[in-house]
């Protein structure tokens, strides 16, 4: 029986080769998006899951009250404390929140590494990597101690033993203790994991955020309490401490200050769910996108939708030339089960073919995803087949339970009397279809049109600053006491070079911020501005405006002790109307415990340094030489466009030889660099072009697909009023109108979502387009384009039938 129904499904494919094909490939396609985005989601999902202790192990983050700014760092104090108080955590770890890059040396290799790790001595007791060699406990008890991933111990010593041999790093010597081998994905994936956190000099510096700290509770332990716990030991450290000395009342000093409020995220679920800092860092292998997740799973569920409405249209529009066949089996004996039976069989042969299909695409489209994604995606894995398994299911049950049971519903009599083309049965469901497919359809157009708008107004949006031909180069300078000594040293010598135009630079980058932030208050008022530490001449080499009092300048000794700028939204937040000669007390202390007094000489316009995705930050802005300590990283140089690769080839012997003689030399133009602020918004646009047209051909496939079987039962019909009179214009008016009906229903049932799912992904930025009508329209004239342009050109064909085949019999 099974074979005969192989048969039978092999001539009726053979009969339909278009619609057959078409009906593979529309399934094969949503099959394949559907796919694309499990991967995905297993990946982003499997972080740290591995962990054994992923449960009772949590990242600590504090929200600062006044300033809402939310830290993936803590103060020394602060975790020493809750580690000597609270009885329900069993460890507390501090790391570095992001990888270190530097010269690693041995013997006469040196290699530069971009994944080095400052940590605790227990840092293998909260991420335990299988260690194949060396010191199996207290790893990093020594201070000069170092762990290194196995494939970094073949580059470095070859064939040689590495345990306890000697590395260079950072002018420091470090013992070789153990080899481990990563265990992926995990949060934190080093290179090299070294004991570096200092605690001396931060023992009592309750205010100083320097490092992340992860604690580990005993097994039982209510995070709740655990958070409830660390919050009160700020209270009692911080706030309580802090309203004493400053004469106030708890509630006056939380009421002008705000105070610091604890998160704990599982290191189960951080990943995705957890809390993201201000700075966007959390761990060091960054943060998942929760929201590119949820995108992308559901338009690819929405497309495997789509496949599917696709081909139960096809089946039961294609089922008239099936109508016999049903008719005369039921005769013979055939019961209603049966072919409900062979119809699933036949969809399971049909899904079969689509998964293969799928699978090609996705094997073939892998690596460019990848890309896409910046991951090393791979299609294996028990879970992934135990899936594809369930989508096999999930299809064949809906794709073929319906078609099935429509065809096996036929009436006998009247199909073998030949008048079932002329029953209406069904037709309603596939039109229904057809309007939900072009409403899915309108979802996309209108979707991609928005991303476009937003992401073409971040790229051309005025910043406030021009990085045009302004290239940054890491600055490594060991030795940070004669830091800007040695950046002044090699200014000099810099802006010798033909074809540099200026140098400068400050304490931070472009699209990622300033280095540091302190805060203060100024008339009751708190604020935690960022810290921009600069050269002279910086603002003016990256044209950012003054648009009251001045600029720093040499002429100004004062400038370098005492004098300071703000920007706009700090005048504000301020409520400085008359900001210039103000004088401010300011967060910053020379270590004598006053803090340091500066006067407001100039206001700077707002620019974007992070991306639009946030708020213009305020920030204060004073010179390089003013504090004795800096965070600039990066020398900024402005070079000519004329004789480009000669000038990068001169500043890169200067810069081998001088500045950075153990580094690769390595630029950025600032523009690209700022660009990096809305890469993830570029990969969201480029999803939904890439979306669309899939969503696009498998509409086409289906409008085609059902106005041929649509037009075609009609023949007779075209045939007698033709041979009344009807012009070809007025057929082809009456052929299309139902379709155009049809679009307009989709599209008004497709802009309801769309405009509320795309509202809600505009408010994710502090600078976004308004939603106009342009979008709707053009997404509306887009469909009904498309719908004119395959329904007419069919329509066009039916029209020139022979008249006399289709009445011969009348």
């Amino acid at each position: 029986m099974i074979f005969n129904w192989f048969k039978i499904f092999i001539y009726h494919l053979r009969q339909n080769k278009l619609f057959s094909f078409l009906n593979v490939l529309g399934l094969s396609i949503g099959i394949a998006s559907i796919i694309f985005a499990i991967l995905y989601w297993n990946d982003e999902h499997a972080y740290d899951q591995w962990n054994p202790a992923k449960e009772n192990t949590f990242q600590v983050l504090n929200k600062i009250g006044m300033t809402g700014d939310t830290w993936a760092s803590s103060s020394i104090p602060f975790g020493e404390t809750c580690k000597a108080t609270i009885p329900e955590i069993e460890q507390i770890c501090f790391m570095n929140i992001w990888y270190d890059t530097e010269i690693i040396k041995y013997k006469d290799i040196k290699l530069l590494d971009k994944k080095i790790f400052y940590t605790d001595e227990n840092f293998f007791e909260f991420f335990p990597f299988e260690i194949i060699k060396g010191a199996k406990k207290d790893i990093l008890k020594e201070k000069n101690s170092v762990a290194i991933e196995e494939n970094q111990v073949k580059l470095l010593f070859k064939d040689e033993e590495p345990i306890g041999k000697s590395i260079q790093y950072s002018n420091k010597t470090y013992i070789v203790r153990a080899v481990y081998r990563l265990t992926r994905p995990s949060s934190v994936e080093p290179n090299y994991v070294f004991n570096g956190i200092k605690r001396e000099g931060d023992l009592n510096s309750w205010g100083n955020f320097n490092y992340g700290l992860m604690v580990k509770t005993k097994p039982g332990s209510d995070p709740a309490v655990v958070r409830k716990k660390m919050q009160h030991v700020n209270f009692v450290n911080r706030t309580l401490k802090e309203a004493k000395e400053s004469g106030k009342t708890v509630e006056e000093f939380v009421k002008e200050f705000g105070e610091i409020t604890v998160i704990l995220d599982q290191l189960k679920t951080a990943r995705l769910n957890g809390t993201k800092s201000s700075s966007g860092q959390n761990f060091p292998e960054g943060s998942g996108n929760l929201k590119l997740l949820y995108i992308m799973g559901g338009l690819s569920v929405l497309i495997l939708v789509l496949s599917l409405v696709n081909y139960i249209n096809l089946a039961t529009a294609s089922a008239i030339k099936r109508a016999k066949e049903v008719g005369v089996r039921k005769i013979v004996g055939a019961s209603k089960n049966q072919i409900i039976a062979q119809f699933i069989f036949e969809t399971a042969i049909t899904v079969t073919l689509a998964i293969i299909f799928a699978l090609a695409i996705v094997e073939l489209s892998l690596p460019y995803y990848n890309i896409f994604l910046k991951k090393t995606l791979t299609m294996n894995g028990g879970e992934f087949y135990l899936q594809l398994i369930f989508i096999f299911g999930l299809v064949i049950i809906l794709a073929g339970i319906f078609p099935a049971i429509y065809i096996s519903n036929f009436e006998t009599l009247k199909v073998l009397k030949g008048n079932f083309s002329r029953s209406k049965s069904g037709i309603w469901i596939r039109n229904s279809m057809l309007i939900f497919q072009f409403g899915i359809a309108a979802f996309f157009i209108i979707g991609a049109l928005i991303v476009n708008s937003q992401v073409n107004y971040m790229m051309n949006k005025d910043l406030g600053f021009s990085g045009d031909q302004v290239i940054t180069i890491p600055f490594n300078k060991p030795d940070r006491t004669k830091r800007i000594e040695h950046y002044l040293t090699a200014k000099q010598e810099i802006s010798k070079i033909s074809g540099v135009v200026d140098v400068s630079t400050f304490a931070g980058s472009f699209g990622g911020s300033t280095n540091s932030s302190s805060g203060f208050t100024h008339n009751g008022i708190f604020v935690q501005p960022r810290n921009v530490e600069m050269d002279f001449n910086f603002l003016k080499m990256m044209n950012i405006k003054i648009v009251e009092g001045r600029d720093f300048s040499p002429k100004y000794a004062s400038d370098t002790i005492s004098n300071m700028l703000m920007n706009e939204t700090l005048v504000k937040a301020l409520g400085l109307k008359k900001p210039l000669n103000t004088i401010i007390t300011s967060g910053w202390s020379m270590g004598d415990g006053d803090n340091l007094k500066f006067r407001i000489v100039g206001v700077v316009k707002d620019f974007h340094i992070t991306g639009l995705q946030n708020k213009v930050p305020p920030m204060v802005f004073i010179n390089l030489k003013t504090l004795k300590w800096n965070n600039f990283n990066n020398v900024y140089i402005k070079v000519s466009p004329n004789n480009l690769t000669e000038t990068l080839e001169k500043l890169k012997l200067y810069w081998e030889k001088n500045v950075n003689t153990d580094y690769p030399f390595e630029y950025e133009f600032v523009n690209k660099s700022f660009a990096k602020t809305y890469e993830e918004q570029i990969k969201q646009k480029n999803l939904f072009f890439i979306l669309n047209l899939v969503v696009i051909i498998i509409a086409v496939f289906g409008l085609f697909a059902l106005a041929s079987f649509s037009m075609e039962r009609r023949l007779k019909e075209i045939a007698i009023r033709k041979t009344l009179g009807a012009e070809t214009d007025i057929l082809l008016k009456e052929l299309s109108k139902q379709y155009i009906i049809f679009c307009l229903m989709g599209f008004g049932i497709g802009i309801v979502p769309a405009y509320i799912l795309l509202q809600k992904w505009l408010e994710d930025f502090a600078f976004r387009i308004n939603v106009s009508a342009i979008p709707f329209s053009v997404a509306l004239v887009s469909l009904l384009i498309l719908t004119l342009v395959i329904v007419l050109t069919k329509a066009y064909q039916v029209t020139k039938i022979d008249v006399l085949k289709y009445l011969k019999y009348e």
